[in-house]
Order: C-alpha cells, then sequence, then structure tokens
C-alpha cells in the first residue's frame, strides 16, 4: 500500500489530544468537509467504542459530544478534505454489526473477521449538518403548510442529558398523541391551508434523546410556525413542557427579534405571522395556544371555531388524547410507536361520526425513520 494511503488506527474512546491529527498541508487549500455514522449493534449490550481506521488526512473530530456509545449503537463524527468518499473500518470483536447509518441512508458494508467497512461520503460544510444521521424520525406530511415530524426515541439509544435522568417513558408515549392530534386540527381547521396561502408553514415536532448535539429536554413539543417556508424565516416557536402524565404545564414560546415569552395554565400565547406592521411589527394574529387545566392546549384560530387536545378518559395524556371542537368531544386518538420493528399504530375514533374513524399502520425503517 503507497505512503500516502496508509491508514491509522483511531480508539475512538480515546483523548481528544490522542484523537487530533494534523491535517496535511493540502487540507488548507480544500474544503473542509464532516461527516457522521452510527455503527448500530445486532443486539443492545453494554455501552462500548470500536477502533475506528480512517485514511491519512482526515480525523475524528475532537469532544466527548462527537463520539458517543449508548446501549443499541455508536457514533461519531469526521473531519478532512471534502471527498464523495472515504474508507472507512470498523474494528469491535465480539460485537456484530447489524447496520452502519449515514444521514437517513444504510450504507454498504464489507464485512471482516472483527468488523465492517464502508464507503463514507465527507460532504457536508459543518458537524451540525450530519444531525440526520443521529436521529429517527419520520416526516408524515411534509407539504405546503405543514412540515410533520415524529421522534422515534429508544430507551437503548438514551445519550447525553438523557443518560442521567429517569427514562421519560410517559412523555414519550404521550407526545405522538398529541402530534398526531394537532396535525389533525391544522388540516381540519384551514390553519395549514391559511399558512400556505402566505408561504409559511406549522411544524409539528417532539423530542430527542439520543442527540448530543441538540440537548433537547426536558420534554417537551412543538407547535411551531415559520413566517417563510423554512427554518430561516421569523418564527414563533413554542416550547410546551410535559409532565410524567404527558400534561402541558409550561410554554415557553421564543419569537423571532422578541426573545421568549412564558405561558402557564390558562395563559393565551398568540402567534402572528409577521406580514404587515400590526402588533408592534408582528403582523396578524394566526392562532392563540392556551394551557388547559387537564394538561391539553387549546388552539384557537384567529376565525372560526376553537379545538382543544384534551385529556383521555382516565384524566391523563399517556394512552389517548381526546380533540374537541367548537367545545365539543370530536375525536378520540390512540397510538403505539413500536421502534424495534419500525410500527407505529394510530387508531382515531370519531365521537360525533362514527365515519370519520380510521386506522393507520406507518411502517418505517427501525434505523433511519425513513417511512417505507
Amino acid at each position: 500500500m503507497s505512503s500516502n494511503l496508509t491508514r491509522r488506527a483511531l480508539l475512538a474512546g480515546a483523548s481528544a489530544a490522542g484523537l487530533a491529527l494534523a491535517l496535511p498541508g493540502t487540507a488548507t487549500a480544500q474544503r473542509l468537509g464532516y461527516a457522521a455514522f452510527r455503527v448500530v449493534r445486532v443486539r443492545p449490550g453494554e455501552p462500548a467504542r470500536p477502533e475506528i481506521t480512517l485514511p491519512d488526512g482526515y480525523e475524528i473530530v475532537p469532544g466527548e459530544r462527537y463520539s458517543v456509545a449508548s446501549r443499541a449503537e455508536f457514533y461519531t463524527f469526521v473531519r478532512g478534505p471534502v471527498t464523495d468518499g472515504i474508507d472507512v473500518r470498523v474494528s469491535w470483536p465480539r460485537v456484530p454489526v447489524r447496520a452502519v447509518v449515514h444521514q437517513e441512508t444504510r450504507l454498504g458494508l464489507r464485512r471482516h473477521r472483527d468488523g465492517v467497512a464502508f464507503t463514507l461520503p465527507i460532504t457536508e460544510p459543518s458537524a451540525d449538518a450530519n444531525q440526520p444521521t443521529l436521529q429517527v424520525w419520520s416526516h408524515p406530511d411534509i407539504s405546503p403548510g405543514v412540515h410533520f415530524r415524529i421522534e422515534h426515541n429508544d430507551p437503548d439509544r438514551v445519550a447525553g442529558p438523557w443518560t442521567t435522568v429517569e427514562w421519560p417513558a410517559g412523555q414519550v408515549r404521550s407526545v405522538v398523541h398529541q402530534l398526531i392530534a394537532a396535525h389533525v386540527i391544522c388540516r381540519d381547521s384551514g390553519l395549514a391551508a391559511v399558512a400556505a396561502a402566505k408561504g409559511h408553514r406549522f411544524v409539528l415536532m417532539g423530542f430527542e434523546t439520543n442527540n448530543t448535539l441538540h440537548a433537547d429536554n426536558p420534554p417537551h413539543w412543538h407547535i411551531s410556525y415559520n413566517s417563510g417556508p423554512d427554518f430561516g424565516a421569523k418564527t414563533h416557536n413554542p416550547h410546551f413542557w410535559l409532565d410524567e402524565q404527558g400534561r402541558t404545564f409550561y410554554n415557553g414560546m421564543d419569537v423571532t427579534g422578541h426573545g421568549r415569552s412564558k405561558h402557564y395554565v390558562g395563559d393565551p400565547a398568540p402567534v402572528h405571522d409577521f406580514v404587515g406592521d400590526a402588533n408592534g411589527g408582528r403582523g396578524d394574529l394566526v392562532v392563540t395556544f392556551t394551557i388547559r387545566e387537564d394538561g391539553g392546549l387549546t388552539i384557537a384560530p384567529a376565525t372560526g371555531p376553537a379545538y382543544a387536545i384534551a385529556a383521555g378518559r382516565d384524566g391523563t395524556l399517556l394512552d389517548e388524547v381526546t380533540v374537541l371542537r367548537a367545545n365539543r368531544p370530536w375525536l378520540r386518538i390512540t397510538t403505539r410507536d413500536l421502534v424495534k420493528p419500525g410500527l407505529l399504530l394510530v387508531r382515531i375514533d370519531g365521537l360525533e361520526n362514527r365515519h370519520e374513524s380510521r386506522r393507520e399502520v406507518l411502517r418505517y425503517d427501525p434505523l433511519t425513520g425513513v417511512l417505507q
């Protein structure tokens, strides 16, 4: 093997000083790229770190948050000159490797006695641009007026602050019911259609428990409003904090140019569209969110009837939520997310009209979240 292709073995658990490689002089003249990859184990076990071998000129990004082990997987970040692909070798004796994920793709593997090898593209401009590699999330609806994402959280994949606290089992269950309910409300109320007509969108998201680049805690969820087509637009970004019973008890809403406003039970949180000079430059009213006494959420469009996500029959939001329309029980929504096989079961029961009842099964890749 020629000297310029000599490989260096890097122990992923070594100190930052030990991991740092001097990039060759040509690297300064080339664009620096980043890539992350996630090594998924066949069976969860005691968190451990494999040995990673990279070509000359490439290094593991230093720092604990860039090399992370959980029971189910190990992920790390690489940097070096931009290229369509470098050869990476993972040696992990006695730990069978199920797959290696980069962005939302399973990479092709070349298996050897102690592990696997694969080709890794080094193309992203920053480590942060590789966050999709770390996540298992699905997008049931990305259409004009809506960007809907569901995070599939697994206790075997916890990382960062989530390793020091009890697993938020109730919040993980409840947030999916509430996201499905919020999506139904955005569609039925016309909120999504009005946003689309302006070139705006609602963003529905939960929280993630394995991303050391985004300490997404405590448990919360979002119905954000982008006054434009993407996350770079002026935004109202509510953070609905959840307790162990799935109840919302606080809304810290970040508003572009205005900081964070704090809302508790009974406090209206108005959302504006930043169009025109009304409301101190925030524009016209779009919707108002108000936390309910039962831990649910009232969603009141600027025009038309109000909706609400309310507690289920047991008084919590753990197993189901009730959706109200014009203060009348309209739907009951129950979900069950089976993260190991990649199945999200959704049951919607019509309380006013049984013909509005439906059952859905969303199948997704359990390692990437990509819908199948």
